[in-house]
């Protein structure tokens, strides 16, 4: 004889059990922010006790949204990157929706793929990482009217809103920086990919104008190691023995050269001065601590799920209606290095 199959638990017993009305289970369920603390916890231990499992499917069939949001990052291995997308997941998660990733390899033809895929899942938005992007995507994606937040840099043309900040501004603010404590024979590490390229641009054009040129090492193929910034630290010393400064595209490869110094017997900063991007926890912890241009990444993916909400009329009553552009800026973080 086979044994009796197991009750399914619907809407109504949870309902019953946390003392409250279906629809309110409901609204917990697909708009969370719009139910109390107190009452999104009673539904949430009954849905617990009774093993209730939401239909999503049909919830998403008949709201016509899926609560879901895509976020194309370059890679995960940085934790720039991470940090960001946790401040996103955090955000959209409390307002209900749920964050999909994809990984593009800073390539813009896999970003292409991704963006369909997304758009075959019918997500309710989308997370772009910079402002770079296939014709075929920035047409497809302004053509479809989704919502669409770019991030990790600066445009005045976005396909829709962009959260960031400028990488030519943070290369040019590094240039003034190292100008004004005397530098004049300085070089540039970076990266195979746009947004390093731009902070170079920034570097190089105030330097231009100044009558100064830069050493640049090859650029190196993301994601960035450590072991990266030592050889493009080695590269550049090859090219200008008296390099005076560095500015390196991100903390990782500013570590690398910090440690080539060291290995080559190198006072910092009296020999050489080092300048990392992204204030990574490594840069004040290691020794001397780098000096680096600090943008918060986590308050970035914050902003950017708020601007989405915003857009999908599912944000905070208090929070003021999006500008296209939001430009939250960066700092230099003055260490030992510099």
């Amino acid at each position: 004889m086979n044994p009796p199959s197991p009750q399914i638990s619907r809407m109504e017993d949870v309902a019953r059990e946390a003392g409250v009305a279906r629809v309110t289970v409901s609204r917990a369920l697909s708009h969370p922010d719009k139910v109390s603390p107190a009452t999104r916890a009673a539904v949430r231990a009954a849905i617990e006790r009774l093993g209730y499992v939401p239909n999503l499917t049909a919830g998403s069939l008949a709201s016509k949204r899926s609560r879901i949001i895509g976020a194309i990052v370059p890679t995960l291995c940085n934790s720039w990157f991470a940090d960001a997308m946790d401040g996103l997941a955090e955000t959209l998660g409390a307002a209900g929706y749920q964050l999909m990733l994809g990984q593009s390899g800073y390539h813009i033809d896999q970003e292409a793929g991704l963006v369909e895929a997304f758009l075959g899942r019918k997500v309710d938005g989308l997370i772009l990482t910079g402002v770079v992007h296939a014709p075929s995507v920035r047409e497809r994606l302004r053509r479809n009217r989704l919502p669409v937040v770019e991030i990790w840099d600066m445009t005045d043309d976005p396909i829709d809103t962009v959260v960031g900040f400028s990488n030519l501004l943070i290369g040019e603010a590094v240039a003034g920086y190292l100008l004004q404590r005397g530098h004049r024979r300085i070089g540039f590490i970076g990266a195979n990919e746009i947004r390093s390229g731009k902070r170079a641009q920034g570097l190089r054009q105030r330097l231009q104008a100044e009558g100064i040129g830069v050493a640049e090492a090859t650029p190196v193929t993301p994601p960035s190691v450590i072991e990266d910034g030592a050889r493009g630290l080695a590269e550049l010393l090859a090219l200008e023995p008296q390099l005076q400064a560095v500015f390196c595209s991100n903390d990782t490869l500013g570590v690398g050269a910090l440690f080539e110094c060291r290995r080559r017997g190198l006072q910092v900063p009296q020999d050489i001065a080092v300048v990392g991007f992204s204030d990574l926890a490594i840069a004040a912890a290691c020794v001397p601590a780098l000096t680096t241009v600090q943008v918060n990444s986590r308050e970035l993916g914050r902003r950017a799920a708020l601007v989405l909400l915003q857009r999908l009329g599912s944000a905070p009553a208090e929070e003021a209606a999006p500008s296209r552009v939001i430009d939250l800026g960066f700092q230099i973080i003055e260490r030992e290095s510099t």
